[in-house]
């Protein structure tokens, strides 16, 4: 099922039409309703914003749902809409510890004992992380960013496949950031068993 003849029109006019204090702007009939979608970069992760900035109204218009989790506006990949609010709990509540996948594109060339900090869990200022799983992947056959990632003359790039049960703000980049080795790119793969698949960015399906 597609909704692009929906997408195409005027884009902030359904952005400013729809209000927080105004849930029912977006209710849902019918049963509940899952989406996975392949958020593009600076992107924010919500439905409104007053700056005008792009948001997830320009992709999605399936009345009801929103963000099972956030995914920064700087970050990429597979974020899982919902309308069912006991699915949104399960795989947000951090006692439910949903597991998470992100390809990670970071600055120089990381160790394994690098690596292995991020398996026993790091200092964070907001607490120790839980042991992470970390191995290192060839480079990802996935769309080009725009703009592309800042690259410095003489220092390498590699690709990690980070995988975590938290979900604090910003962690991955912090984790990667702790060890000496600043994120670049980051695309989150999979949310639990879903997965991006062959979605594009902005495009999304029903699992």
């Amino acid at each position: 099922m597609t909704h692009s003849h929906r997408v195409d029109r005027t884009p902030m006019k359904p952005t400013y039409s729809r209000r927080p204090r105004k849930p029912a702007s977006r209710k849902p009939s019918g049963p509940p309703v899952t989406l996975l979608l392949n958020k593009p970069y600076m992107v924010l992760c919500q439905f409104t914003d007053a700056g005008g900035r792009e948001t997830l109204a320009d992709y999605v218009n399936e009345p009801g749902v929103y963000a099972a989790g956030r995914l920064d506006r700087d970050s990429e990949g597979l974020l899982v809409l919902t309308s069912d609010g006991a699915l949104n709990a399960r795989l947000t509540q951090p006692g439910r510890k949903t597991a998470k996948t992100y390809w990670v594109q970071v600055e120089g060339d990381p160790s394994e004992a690098d690596l292995d900090k991020l398996r026993q869990g790091v200092e964070l200022k907001d607490g120790p992380t839980l042991p992470a799983r970390v191995k290192r992947m060839d480079e990802p056959a996935v769309w080009p960013r725009t703009p592309p990632i800042r690259e410095r003359q003489n220092i390498p790039t590699s690709w990690l496949e980070i995988n975590i049960t938290e979900g604090r703000n910003r962690q991955v980049r912090r984790m990667t950031a702790h060890i000496g080795f600043p994120t670049l790119r980051l695309i989150r793969y999979a949310v639990g068993n879903w997965t991006l698949g062959d979605l594009q960015p902005g495009q999304w399906r029903k699992p």
